[in-house]
């Protein structure tokens, strides 16, 4: 026994020195500063996981503003000057952006690859997504969202006396609740059955989604679906009722959910459908999150809900709308969202303070990447990354970075600023929640138009407060981290009841 063991540990010596001497990479001229790891595969992939921010501002302070990490088996170089942003971008004919995203789509929701490249696709995936969540298709899907909102949230008509007292939640399950069930209704319409039916078939759906979005971050790393049964079958459930023939049975689909199943026109029904989870997915993974910390931060700050509400009711006089539980819904055109500032602030200052989206490109050959910063060497098949988290909470950009202040997105005069500097130069790209370039989120202004709807719709129909007046604000939850808006690690308790219009 005692001779195995030994052979066994030279065997692992052995290899180890093996690796050390042939697997791992070596810095050639011209070539950002190396990290390899000390972990074979895995590289830096632990200590970046742990907490990204402080991973890569150490290796900023250690090497500069260009460095190259190993992880998970891919060598990845962090571009982290913001001035360097929009070079990076510039070198778009070398970079790849659609075969990490269209791989890590596939893998997670189990379609076939919807790369046009690989024939299973009647035009360009993302030239959908732009015709649909932009232009025209965007003015139907808002106004479908304020509507399913109010659906959703609204009380029934009673009388005033009847009208209940204060009610306790969870602001995180109730920002879930109620954009799921909007954001669902309004992509794949109604249940023509009943609203009972609608009802327990969200509920249903929206309990599958929690299952499978908790994984979501480990099959994004590599890990197959099936170690995980219960987000497994549920991500199965999920896709079930998304399929054409139960599709059909609903009223008014949005136009994405009908041009994706015009477009993938080699996929069988069920391939379809796994694409419409992903949709489903990337409207709401980010959204909702990004709901709650729009909704807490106004509500802790009284200058915030102060100015909001000011905003709020400015508007929907202009408009000629009036708030009540009797007449019809509130409804407001694009033109009247788009000129409410003071929102707007407040939604991009609780992302700057809760994103931490990773920006990612694949070389397509060797190529020279020229920055701020001087020249790279970069070897086919290697990963650009941008981190705009770090950007996001420079003190040099954003004086008190960790502080929110609802009005720091404007100027003396009110309007929308943006004019942001680094070193003492004007950043192109200064805000980032949504990507950029060729990967930024084709779905970002259906998303700020319906985190703004629901901010709307608060302020008109209720009363809110905190439990805690003075409450912390919660961690956030940086096993997301990379994946756009990170949750509370926590929930926090608040108080609404209906106003007596």
């Amino acid at each position: 026994m005692l001779t195995v063991s030994l052979i066994w540990g030279i065997v692992i010596a052995v290899g180890c020195c093996l690796w050390l001497i042939l697997g791992r990479r070596r810095r050639q001229m011209g070539e950002p500063p190396l990290e390899n790891g000390l972990i074979p595969y895995l590289g830096c992939a632990l200590q970046f996981g742990a907490n990204p921010l402080e991973f890569l501002r150490a290796n900023q302070r250690k090497h500069g503003h260009v460095f190259t990490c190993k992880l998970m088996g891919n060598y990845v170089h962090f571009i982290t000057n913001p001035l360097s942003y929009h070079k990076v971008l510039c070198h778009g004919k070398y970079l790849d952006w659609k075969k990490f995203h269209f791989t890590t789509s596939a893998k997670a929701f189990g379609h076939s690859s919807i790369d046009p490249s690989d024939g299973n696709t009647t035009e360009n995936i993302s030239k959908t997504f732009i015709k649909t969540l932009q232009g025209d298709a965007l003015n139907s899907l808002t106004e479908a969202m304020m509507e399913n909102l109010q659906l959703v949230i609204r009380a029934p008509v009673v009388p005033k006396s009847q009208i209940p007292a204060w009610v306790t939640e969870g602001m995180y399950s109730f920002c879930y609740r109620v954009m799921f069930e909007a954001g669902y209704l309004t992509l794949f319409g109604r249940d023509l059955t009943g609203q009972d039916t609608q009802k327990a078939l969200i509920l249903n759906n929206l309990d599958n989604f929690k299952q499978f979005d908790k994984i979501f971050p480990a099959l994004v790393a590599g890990l197959p679906i099936h170690v995980f049964k219960t987000a497994h079958h549920a991500r199965e459930k999920l896709a079930e009722g998304l399929r054409h023939q139960t599709l059909g049975k609903r009223d008014h689909i949005s136009e994405l959910v009908s041009f994706m199943n015009d477009t993938l026109s080699t996929l069988d029904d069920m391939e379809k459908a796994k694409t419409h989870l992903a949709v489903l997915w990337a409207s709401q993974a980010n959204t909702i999150p990004a709901t709650f910390w729009s909704l807490f931060q106004m509500i802790r700050s009284p200058e915030a809900m102060k100015a909001a509400t000011k905003e709020v009711n400015k508007t929907l006089e202009n408009a000629g709308q009036k708030v009540s539980f009797e007449g019809g819904p509130i409804c407001l055109n694009q033109m009247q969202l788009n000129d409410m500032p003071v929102l707007d602030s407040i939604i991009k200052e609780s992302l700057r303070l809760s994103s931490a989206s990773l920006n990612i490109r694949t070389a397509k050959e060797d190529f020279t990447l020229h920055l701020q910063d001087g020249s790279y060497h970069i070897r086919k098949d290697d990963i650009i990354a941008l981190y705009p988290q770090l950007m996001h909470l420079d003190p040099e950009i954003y004086p008190d970075p960790l502080a929110f202040k609802y009005d720091r997105y404007l100027d003396e005069n009110g309007k929308t600023k943006t004019t942001f500097y680094s070193n003492g130069l004007k950043l192109k790209y200064y805000y980032m929640p949504f990507g950029s370039g060729a990967t930024i989120c084709p779905g970002r202004l259906f998303a700020v138009q319906e985190i703004k709807q629901f901010l709307i719709l608060m302020l008109s129909y209720f009363e809110l407060e905190l439990v805690e007046s003075h409450v912390k604000c919660p961690p956030l939850d940086q096993s997301r981290a990379g994946l756009g808006i990170l949750p509370p690690l926590n929930d926090i308790e608040f108080k609404y009841k209906f106003k007596h219009l």
